[in-house]
């Protein structure tokens, strides 16, 4: 296995102690440049103490500051500020451990040691990423291409095709004279004229066009003339296209959720999932969902022993049932789809206990923020009482485990969807007290990409009819993660569930959603036409919608975090209303939906959820920052 093949666990492991070791250096080198000697050691005199106990505060400063967490190729400024961050504090650390230990250590020591760590340090990652290109330029394997265009789309092909394993960027081409000359993404720009001869001595096998915005007059003028050389010329719309070698055409191509995450996706396969669900049977509510769906397919990979699929839409749940038995065909899993309500009561604890349900992963919810604002009555029945009753049964038939799929709308929601959530969270809270022999849990999602209602089919959908793509607010930040990312965040929890848990994923910042309509357009191949320039799609802000906020939040409190095996994910033990106050708090909700009371519902949620209040008036839009 090479270097570059390690588990990225180890790789950082690497780095780490790198960092560690480069502490005692920069120490050293700090005494022999105070000193004015070459012979540091000679320097240092009786300060190895000093020097000794700086670096084990200092790995752990490192640790702190995440400095391994840092990729190579992700060097840039919010990174280069976090290497500052850490000299600083190892520059102050150093002083007051002088000044602890009486060392007597010059006063310009620890200054000069700072500097001195943050240069080896960055060094160390500069010189760690040229030797990676290097050992990558190298690979013989991979087909040589050159990109006929600097722009920004030959600029995230450049990007993108570093890091596959079919081909090779070698060099820009370009006809325009401001570019030629300059390094782009770490690639030289040429004369257009340059082909010729490269292609002739073999060094490139193609040109990629990357000028998506190029017109058909110039674009056949450009392709007849590669045509002539001795390689391949491809023209495609985006760089995955390019990369699988796939045909020319003029269509968009599909986004994958993954490219918009900003950050990497969360590797969450891990044994114990698959121990948790082996030969057991499980309910999955709302299985004809996105997340629903997701979870029975993961659950599929487990082995269980049946698979319950419970709905209310005949179609959706057509589709799941039809999808997991082509599946699960030879795996010798039931599969058991039931048409219902969650708000059936009745219907609920007959499969429950016809079925021998051991395990039930609640995933039925109304979840469209817009949606459940003119609609408070469903949106409760649907969100609180319904998970009431598939809680209720599930402690009565004493099931193993109850977790249930909540979202970072529910933390001080200014929203009824989020609301309602919230108030479902507590009362599972409230039951985990009264009922230890079942384990009941919950779950905190970010913005899902690609599910129903996101913004991924949207913004797609918008693209694919020339524009404009809308955004409510250019402020307007989300947490993100994909479904396999979600459902497999439930079977991890349902795994981890100690009684009462709140489970989240670690998802790093929060992104901009004009962010995400930005990156969607340029991956479809087109440019993104604001402050006046001439390109392809617009992008619209059309205000926030009614209980739509700036910001989310994954938790009500940080100050109570639990480790779980899984180091991006956490658990925090939350504050909850007594049983008392839940009881109030469901008797009014049912009151006001028999009654069909819209304000008395809201009313109740003002009441016991921290954060909702009445509107003051209709259409009212409350706009907070984030805590």
């Amino acid at each position: 296995m090479s270097l570059l093949d390690l588990p990225r666990w180890q790789k950082r492991l690497i780095i780490l102690g790198t960092d560690v070791c480069i502490v005692p250096v920069s120490i050293l080198l700090s005494f022999s440049l105070r000193y004015g000697m070459t012979n540091p050691v000679g320097a240092v005199g009786n300060n190895w103490a000093f020097i000794a106990l700086l670096t084990l505060i200092g790995g752990v400063i490192i640790a702190r500051f995440g400095l391994h967490r840092i990729k190579l190729n992700a060097l840039e400024t919010t990174a280069i500020g976090r290497i500052v961050g850490c000299a600083i504090v190892l520059s102050l650390t150093a002083m007051s451990i002088s000044y602890l230990l009486d060392a007597g250590t010059p006063r310009s020591v620890p200054i000069i040691f700072g500097t001195m760590f943050f240069v080896l340090s960055v060094g160390a990652r500069l010189t760690a990423l040229f030797l990676i290109n290097l050992l990558e330029d190298r690979d013989n394997t991979r087909t040589p291409v050159a990109i006929y265009g600097a722009g920004a789309a030959g600029i995230q092909l450049a990007l993108a095709l570093r890091r596959s394993r079919e081909m090779r960027p070698i060099t820009f081409v370009d006809d325009n004279p401001a570019l030629q000359g300059l390094m782009v993404a770490g690639l030289p720009v040429r004369k257009p004229d340059v082909l010729v001869s490269l292609a002739r001595r073999g060094l490139i096998h193609k040109v990629l066009i990357a000028i998506p915005s190029i017109d058909k007059t110039r674009e056949k003028l450009l392709v007849a003339e590669l045509s002539t050389l001795d390689c391949e010329v491809q023209k495609l719309p985006s760089y995955v296209d390019m990369i699988r070698g796939g045909s020319i055409t003029e269509n968009l191509r599909t986004v994958g959720p993954d490219e918009l995450l900003g950050r990497d996706v969360v590797d969450l396969n891990i044994p114990e999932v698959a121990k948790a669900y082996a030969g057991r049977v499980i309910l999955v509510t709302g299985a004809g969902g996105s997340i629903g769906s997701e979870l029975c397919r993961q659950l599929a990979d487990c082995h269980p022993k049946r698979i319950v699929l419970f709905d209310h839409s005949e179609f959706a749940l057509y589709q799941i049932d039809r999808d997991l038995r082509a599946r699960t065909s030879n795996a010798g899993i039931e599969i058991m789809a039931r048409l219902g309500s969650v708000t059936d009561a009745q219907q609920v604890r007959q499969v429950i206990r016809s079925e021998g349900v051991e395990i039930i992963l609640h995933a039925a919810a109304y979840k469209h923020v817009p949606l459940v604002e003119e609609n408070e009555l469903q949106g409760a029945q649907n969100n609180v009482l319904g998970t009431q009753i598939v809680a209720e049964a599930a402690v009565a038939a004493k099931v193993e485990r109850f977790i249930l799929v909540s979202t970072d709308t529910a933390v001080r929601p200014t929203n009824m969807m989020g609301a309602t959530k919230r108030m479902a969270e507590m009362l599972v809270q409230d039951l985990q007290t009264r009922h230890p022999d079942t384990k009941l849990a919950m779950v905190r999602f970010g913005n899902v990409l690609g599910s129903s209602g996101s913004v991924l089919p949207l913004f797609q959908s918008q693209i694919s009819a020339g524009g404009p793509v809308t955004v409510t607010h250019p402020d307007v930040t989300r947490f993100f993660m994909t479904i396999p990312e979600a459902a497999r965040l439930v079977l991890l929890s349902g795994a981890y569930a100690q009684g009462g848990d709140v489970f989240v994923l670690d998802m790093g910042q929060p992104m901009k959603i004009i962010d995400i309509a930005r990156r969607m357009i340029e991956l479809s191949g087109r440019t993104v036409r604001e402050n006046g320039n001439a390109g392809d799609i617009a992008i619209e802000f059309t205000g926030l919608r009614p209980g739509e906020k700036l910001y989310e939040e994954l938790l009500i409190s940080g100050d109570n975090l639990l480790p779980t095996p899984h180091e991006k994910i956490m658990r925090a033990q939350e504050t909850h209303l007594s049983q008392i106050e839940v009881k109030a708090m469901l008797r009014r909700l049912t009151q006001a939906i028999t009654a069909g009371d819209k304000g008395a519902v809201r009313q109740a949620a003002s009441d016991y959820v921290h954060g909702y209040h009445m509107p003051s008036m209709p259409g009212e839009i409350t706009q907070r920052s984030r805590l």
